[in-house]
C-alpha cells in the first residue's frame, strides 16, 4: 500500500508542475525575444531613481549605443518632450509623469540633442509605461515598452508645418497667425493685457515681378522675410498672409513710441536694395498698426483696424506707418470717390503746375524753378501730391499726367529769362516707358525750349526697371542736351553706384537731413557736408532742399551749399506770380524765415478736454508740440496748476500750466508725445477702455465700440474751480 501512499504521488505532481512552469517561462522568454527582435516594440525598465535597468538590444542599437553605455543612465537624460510636437495629447512632459509616478500612454519623446553623436540623427520614440509597486506599496520603478516613430513623426511634422507655415519664406501662414492671434486675445482679455499687430504691404513689388520675373519676386520675398526676422527677433511672430502681404504680432506692447520706432526701422531696412541675380531691386513698405484693446478686442476688429491704417499709410505717400484711429473708417470709400475725381480732374484741367525757385546762396539769384503738381478739388480743396501721384501710378494715368506736366513746364519756361531753368519730376514708371525719350523730344520741339534749360529729376527707383531700357533712356536724353538730377539723395543705400553708372548733372540733398541738421545728437550736418564734397569731386551741382529757418540756412551754407530750394526763399508759386516778379526784372529773393527751426510745432484747431481735480472742461487746442500745447477756453488758471488733457480715444496727458494769459493757457507735458506716422502726434500710451470706464471717464474719451460698459459720469462732475468761456465752447 505504501506504493500508493500520498507522499510518492505528491512528489510526482510537483515535478510535473515544475516542468510545466519551466516550459512556460522559457516560452515566455522566447516570445519576448522574438517580439523584441522583430522590432514590433522594445522593452525598458527603470529603478526607483529613474535610471535604466533594462533596455532591449534593438532599442540600444537604434540609439547607436551599447547596452552597457545606456544602463544606469536616467531615462530623462536620453529623452525629452519635443517643443515642435504637433500632437496636442503629449502636452505633459516626461519628467512630469516620472515625478508623479503616473501612467504613461503613447508619449512622443525626442532624443536629447546633446546625446547625439557626430553620425547620429534626431530620433523620436513613442513610449508607454506604468509604475511598479511591491506588495507593501513601495515604488519599484517603471516598466514599459517603446518603438521608434521617427519616420512617421517627421512626416507629421512636415504636414503640420505645411499646414501652418509658408513654404516659400518659412514664416507662419495666415491660418497659424489667425489661431495665434485668437488665442492671445482670449488669454489677454482676462488679464487686461495689450497686443499690437502690424500689417505690412510691399510697395513696388509688382514692378519687380513684371520687370525681373516671378523667380526674382520669390527670391525678394525670402530676403524680406529674413530682414523681418532680424528686426523682430523673439519679441513677436511674423507671418506671410499671401502675395506681398505680411503681418507681425507683438504681444504685451502698447507703447506707440516703441511701435513707431519698430515700424520706422522696418520701413528703413525693407527699403534697402536687394541683390538678385547680379541685379539690384528696390522696394518699400507701408505699415498699418492696431493695438488691442483700444482698436479692437477680437481678431476681426484688429484686422479691420490695421487694414484701414495700412490703407491710410499707402494713400499718404507710402513708405511710412500709420496708427489706427476712428476717423480712418471712411477713408476707403473716400479714396474710391477720389479715384473717379482724379480722372475727371485730368479732363477738366483741375491739375496745375506751381513752381518753387532754386536760389544761388552767393547773391540770392533765382537760377531755376522746380515744377510741382497741384490739384485743387472743387469740394475737397487741395489734394496732396503724395496722395494723387501714387494713385495715378496705380490707375496707369501717370504717363498721361507726366507728359502733360512736361509739355506745360517747357511751355511756361519760355516766358522766363534764358538763364532760368525748369526742373520736372519724372516717376520710375514714366522713365521705364520705352517711349519716354521721344516724349521729351516732342515737348522740347513743340515748345522750342533750349534742352539745356530742361532738367529731369529722378529718384533711385528708376533703376528698378529693365536695365537696357534705362541705359537707352539715359543715353538718348543726354544726347539731347537735357540735364539730369538725382532727387532725394542720401535716403537710399546704393546711391554711389548710381552716380557711377548714370550721367547726372546734379544731386539734391533730401529735406530729411535738413530737418535735423541743427540737432546736436544727429549726424545730418556731417552727411550734408559729405554729400556736397562728393558732388564737388564729381563736378556736379548740389541743391539742398527744405531749408526753412536761418539756423538751417547758416549751417548748410557753412558746409558749402551753393544752391538752396526751400521756404526760407519761397514756397511754390503760380505761374502768374512768377511772370509778375520776373517781368519787373526781380531775379533775386532775399531769405526770410524764423531764426530757429521748430519741427514739432503744429497749429491746430481741435476740441479737447481739460481735467482738473474732479471736473472736466471743454476747451479748444490751438497749438501742439511734442512737449506741450496751448488751448483756449479757461480763465483764472494759476501757473503751476496740474491738469490732464484728454486728447480723445484714451489719450490722457499729464501736464503743468506754464502760461496763463486771460483765456489762453499753455501747458508742458510730463511725457513727450510721439509721431503718429502721419505727420501728427499722439501719446505713447493710452488708458484702456476698461480703465476709462471704471474711472468714470466721459464717453467722448472712450474708444468707439470697444467698451461694453457705460461709464459713470458722476466721477467727473465736481465743482468747477476755473471759469470756462466761449473760446472753449460749450
Amino acid at each position: 500500500m505504501k506504493l500508493f501512499s500520498n507522499e510518492p504521488v505528491k512528489d510526482a505532481e510537483e515535478d510535473s508542475v515544475s516542468v510545466i512552469m519551466s516550459d512556460d517561462h522559457a516560452r515566455r522568454i522566447e516570445i519576448l525575444d522574438d517580439f523584441e527582435q522583430a522590432g514590433i516594440s522594445w522593452l525598458w525598465a527603470t529603478d526607483v531613481a529613474g535610471n535604466l535597468v533594462y533596455l532591449s538590444e534593438k532599442a540600444a542599437a537604434s540609439l547607436n549605443k551599447s547596452i552597457d553605455e545606456l544602463l544606469a543612465l536616467p531615462l530623462t537624460s536620453l529623452f525629452e518632450n519635443d517643443p515642435d510636437n504637433p500632437d496636442e495629447k503629449s502636452d505633459r512632459p516626461l519628467k512630469f509623469h516620472l515625478s508623479k509616478r503616473s501612467k504613461i500612454n503613447d508619449l512622443i519623446v525626442r532624443r536629447v540633442p546633446h546625446t547625439l553623436g557626430q553620425e547620429d540623427h534626431p530620433t523620436w520614440w513613442l513610449i508607454s509605461g506604468h509604475p511598479k509597486f511591491d506588495d507593501l506599496g513601495n515604488f519599484q520603478g517603471y516598466r514599459g515598452n517603446a518603438k521608434d516613430v521617427t519616420l512617421e513623426y517627421q512626416r507629421k511634422l512636415r504636414e503640420s508645418r505645411m499646414a501652418e507655415f509658408d513654404s516659400l519664406t518659412g514664416l507662419a501662414n495666415r491660418h497659424r497667425m489667425d489661431n495665434r492671434l485668437n488665442s492671445l486675445l482670449a488669454a489677454f482679455k482676462v488679464a487686461n493685457r495689450s497686443c499690437a499687430i502690424m500689417m505690412l504691404d510691399l510697395d513696388r513689388f509688382k514692378q519687380v515681378n513684371d520687370t525681373m520675373g516671378h523667380p526674382a519676386g520669390d527670391e525678394l520675398l525670402k530676403q524680406v522675410a529674413k530682414r523681418l526676422r532680424s528686426i523682430i527677433g523673439d519679441t513677436g511672430e511674423i507671418g506671410r498672409l499671401g502675395g506681398d502681404e505680411f503681418q507681425v504680432i507683438l504681444p504685451d506692447l502698447s507703447d506707440r513710441g516703441k511701435l513707431g520706432e519698430i515700424a520706422e526701422k522696418i520701413v528703413k531696412i525693407i527699403s534697402q536694395p536687394y541683390p538678385i541675380d547680379d541685379k539690384s531691386a528696390t522696394i518699400g513698405t507701408s505699415i498699418g498698426i492696431a493695438i488691442a484693446p483700444y482698436d479692437g478686442v477680437t481678431k476681426e476688429e484688429l484686422a479691420r483696424s490695421s487694414d484701414l491704417a495700412l490703407y491710410a499709410a499707402k494713400n499718404s505717400g507710402r513708405g511710412q506707418f500709420r496708427f489706427f484711429s476712428s476717423f480712418l473708417k471712411n477713408e476707403e470709400e473716400e479714396r474710391r470717390l477720389l479715384v473717379d475725381d482724379l480722372r475727371d480732374a485730368l479732363v477738366n484741367d483741375q491739375v496745375e503746375l506751381h513752381y518753387q525757385p532754386v536760389v544761388r546762396t552767393d547773391d540770392h539769384m533765382i537760377v531755376g524753378f522746380e515744377a510741382l503738381m497741384r490739384w485743387t478739388h472743387p469740394e475737397r480743396g487741395e489734394v496732396s501730391p503724395t496722395v494723387f501721384i501714387p494713385m495715378a501710378e496705380e490707375l496707369n494715368l501717370i504717363n498721361q499726367l507726366g507728359e502733360w506736366a512736361l509739355r506745360r513746364a517747357c511751355h511756361d519756361a519760355l516766358q522766363w529769362p534764358k538763364s532760368v531753368r525748369v526742373a520736372v519730376n519724372v516717376s520710375a514708371v514714366q522713365f521705364a516707358n520705352s517711349g519716354f525719350p521721344e516724349i521729351v523730344m516732342n515737348a522740347l520741339a513743340t515748345s522750342g525750349l533750349d534742352p539745356e534749360r530742361l532738367e529731369l529729376e529722378l529718384t533711385e527707383s528708376v533703376f528698378l526697371g529693365d536695365s537696357d531700357t534705362i541705359d537707352t533712356a539715359f543715353r538718348t536724353i543726354k544726347e539731347l542736351g537735357v540735364r539730369l538730377a538725382l532727387d532725394d539723395f542720401g535716403t537710399g543705400y546704393s546711391s554711389l553706384s548710381y552716380l557711377r553708372s548714370a550721367p547726372f548733372d546734379k544731386i539734391k540733398v533730401d529735406k530729411s537731413f535738413v530737418d535735423s541738421c541743427t540737432q546736436n545728437d544727429k549726424n545730418s550736418a556731417k552727411i550734408i557736408a559729405a554729400i556736397i564734397s562728393l558732388s564737388d569731386a564729381l563736378e556736379m551741382e548740389t541743391t539742398v532742399e527744405g531749408v526753412e529757418a536761418f539756423d538751417q540756412f547758416r549751417l548748410v551754407c557753412s558746409k558749402g551749399a551753393r544752391y538752396i530750394q526751400g521756404w526760407i526763399y519761397s514756397k511754390a508759386m503760380r505761374l502768374e506770380e512768377i511772370e509778375e516778379k520776373l517781368g519787373s526784372g526781380e531775379l533775386s529773393i532775399e531769405p526770410d524765415g524764423p531764426d530757429l527751426y521748430r519741427p514739432d510745432r503744429r497749429t491746430v484747431f481741435r476740441r479737447i478736454g481739460a481735467i482738473h481735480d474732479d471736473h472736466r472742461y471743454d476747451v479748444v487746442m490751438r497749438d501742439l508740440s511734442k512737449t506741450g500745447a496751448m488751448f483756449e477756453g479757461l480763465m483764472g488758471v494759476p501757473i503751476g496748476t496740474k491738469m490732464v488733457l484728454d486728447l480723445g480715444a484714451g489719450q490722457l496727458v499729464v501736464s503743468t500750466v506754464t502760461r496763463s494769459d486771460e483765456s489762453t493757457v499753455g501747458v508742458e507735458f510730463e511725457m513727450p508725445l510721439v509721431s503718429d506716422g502721419a505727420g501728427g502726434l499722439c501719446t505713447r500710451h493710452r488708458a484702456s477702455p476698461y480703465e476709462l470706464s471704471a474711472a468714470g471717464m466721459p464717453s467722448a474719451a472712450l474708444p468707439a465700440g470697444n467698451s461694453s460698459t457705460t461709464p459713470d459720469m458722476s466721477g467727473l462732475s465736481g465743482k468747477a474751480r476755473f471759469m470756462q468761456v466761449s473760446g472753449g465752447g460749450h
